[in-house]
């Protein structure tokens, strides 16, 4: 037993001499398959054919284990070979970041002629709702085809288009997202922004098919398992209606503003200046943004996609809180509530501007009356006397 121990050190010993072992690691073709590559660029390892007929594989005579997955030989323990692993985990989700753009850029967009246009690029609804257009762009590179790489979703770019005026861009570079705005722009119904009251947002979506759950959220990215087209529409549904709420509380503040600067005016003057138009042009702007934001924007009506499956239900309610989509409409409504009580207060001053004027114009009326009818007596009693 002793010779026969030697016998096999000496064996290994003079192996390892004659042929060492690299550090290299080469997991097998199936790894190759879900890890991308680090370059995009370039045609996986396991795609390309090698000769390996200058490398030679020691004889020995005692029968050895069945060869593992991978060759840990090159490692000192198992340690190593873990943060590999990781390394290229984390890799792998720095490779897996979609990009998305979120935009306000009109206050209506007619969906009916923009699907007209873009026909070839509209994606099947799944749903029955009719307030957005999916739209579909391949950026696949045809050399990958004939390398064998299969496509997912970083080969297209997605533009999500809401009638209220919202455009959410899914892996869009930045030098492109005029291009496709220009498009929208053409479709606009309503008055295009200009770019500095446009609104935009940015988020990052990762993908890991070995994800445990279906989704994880961080700080402005959020983790899933896999970015398909109903996910896309409910991350479009929240990001579309957070842009939109964002500019509708903007026009709400520039009509508190305006009634701030009136009470500050009132404050120092013991009256105001405002025209009744002007008032009711005010009280109208603030009605239409608070019927935009329920009606339109549908700010409380519920995916049907996430009534439909969990998975998506459970994107929606997440990305509803990270935005704080109800507070900042229970925000957007205290606004509106100052505006309305601001409302009444002038309409009656006016109202009682208006009464001090009636009694005025009353009280010269009768005055003239009363100079008439003292004319009259007077006049009667000097044709008496005659």
């Amino acid at each position: 037993m002793g010779r026969l121990r030697t016998t096999r050190f000496l064996t290994r010993f003079t192996a390892d001499l004659l042929f060492p072992k690299t550090h290299n690691f080469q997991p097998n073709f199936v790894i190759h398959r879900l890890i991308r590559p680090i370059n995009p660029n370039l045609v996986p390892n396991c795609l390309i054919p090698t000769i390996s007929f200058y490398k030679f594989r020691g004889y020995s005579s005692f029968s050895t284990a069945a060869n593992p997955i991978f060759d840990l030989g090159g490692y000192e323990d198992e340690q190593k070979f873990a943060d590999e692993l990781v390394v290229r985990d984390e890799d792998d989700d720095e490779l897996g970041k979609i990009s998305v753009k979120a935009i306000f850029l009109c206050t209506s967009v007619d969906l009916k002629s923009l699907q007209v246009e873009l026909s070839s690029h509209v994606v099947r609804p799944t749903s029955r709702s009719t307030n957005h257009t999916a739209l579909k762009f391949c950026n696949f590179n045809p050399d990958y085809m004939e390398a064998g790489v299969e496509e997912n979703s970083s080969s297209h770019s997605y533009v999500v288009v809401f009638q209220y005026g919202s455009a959410v861009l899914f892996n869009v570079e930045d030098h492109e997202v005029e291009s496709y705005l220009s498009i929208i722009k053409r479709h606009a119904s309503g008055s295009v922004l200009k770019d500095s009251e446009r609104r935009n947002d940015d988020y990052v979506i990762k993908e890991k098919p070995l994800l445990p759950e279906d989704m994880q959220g961080g700080p402005d990215y959020m983790v899933l398992k896999n970015l398909d087209i109903d996910s896309i529409r409910i991350i479009s549904s929240v990001l579309g209606q957070s842009i939109a709420l964002d500019y509708f509380v903007s026009q709400v503040d520039g009509i508190v503003k305006e009634f701030t600067d009136i009470n500050r005016m009132m404050e120092k003057t013991g009256t105001f200046t405002m025209e009744r138009k002007k008032l009711f042009q005010l009280v109208g702007k603030a009605n239409s943004n608070l019927a935009d934001v329920i009606l339109r924007v549908g700010l409380f009506d519920r995916s049907e996609i996430a009534w439909r499956e969990a998975k998506y239900a459970q994107i929606y309610e997440y990305l509803r809180e990270e935005y704080e989509v109800t507070q900042r409409f229970a925000n957007l409504d205290y606004k509106l509530k100052f505006v309305e009580h601001n409302i009444h207060f002038l309409q009656e001053a006016l109202q009682n501007r208006k009464s001090d004027l009636l009694e005025w114009v009353i009280i010269v009326l009768l005055s003239i009356e009363n100079i008439i009818g003292i004319y009259e007596i007077i006049q009667e009693s000097s044709l008496v006397l005659i």
